[in-house]
């Protein structure tokens, strides 16, 4: 996968009111079709007087897999143009539900495509995107002379310190890219004269929020 989006948190709810109706999204990052199923469940049951509960989602490495449904509105108006604003986004693992309150007012086809759809994307905008990033956790380990130093060289190179330890050296982890690990190091050594260490820890997954 070249590049991995999904919602900032891990579930959320938004709504809006159209034409009287009450339209509520909830969405929430998934790993499986099993938290799919529970949390359209979950969300069935909180909103069992609703009209109607339409759920989209998207999972797995390359969307292999994508399900929708429309809950009762006719056929193509709900869970198609929810799923379409997933696959435009290009999000993964995320599953969107949104519950239709009728307020006594007809939309007619092109209204209820708008409304979900709408629902939705509005919906996400709100909640936020995230990019995951597979990243190396480096610990830098600095004396505490170059502390503040260090610190501004790594926020202005956009290199955010994950945690920092205090002994008699201070310690900042940050997120590495595989790719980048080499030349990042060889930076910094020349930066501060050979006075830093670096140990290579574990693969973690990366969060950097996107616009």
């Amino acid at each position: 996968m070249n590049q991995y989006l999904t919602i900032a948190p891990q579930n959320y709810t938004w709504e809006q009111n159209i034409k009287k109706s009450r339209f509520i999204l909830n969405v929430a990052r998934i790993t499986s079709e099993e938290d799919a199923r529970l949390f359209i469940e979950r969300i069935n049951k909180a909103h069992y007087k609703a009209n109607h509960n339409v759920f989209a989602y998207m999972l797995g490495d390359n969307d292999q897999i994508q399900r929708y449904s429309d809950n009762g509105e006719p056929s193509g108006t709900a869970g198609v143009p929810m799923l379409e604003v997933l696959q435009k986004n290009h999000l993964h693992d995320v599953v969107a539900i949104v519950t239709r309150y009728f307020g006594g007012i007809k939309l007619g086809a092109g209204g209820l495509i708008r409304a979900y759809s709408g629902t939705t994307a509005d919906g996400l905008k709100s909640a936020g995107f995230v990019e995951r990033l597979t990243r190396l956790k480096v610990t830098i380990t600095a004396p505490y002379r170059h502390s503040e130093t260090l610190n501004y060289w790594l926020e202005t190179n956009n290199y955010p310190i994950i945690e920092t330890q205090y002994d008699t050296m201070v310690h900042s982890v940050v997120a590495v890219s595989e790719d980048d690990l080499s030349q990042f190091k060889t930076t910094l050594t020349n930066h501060f004269s050979g006075s830093l260490t670096f140990m290579v820890g574990e693969t973690i997954f990366f969060e950097i929020p996107v616009s």
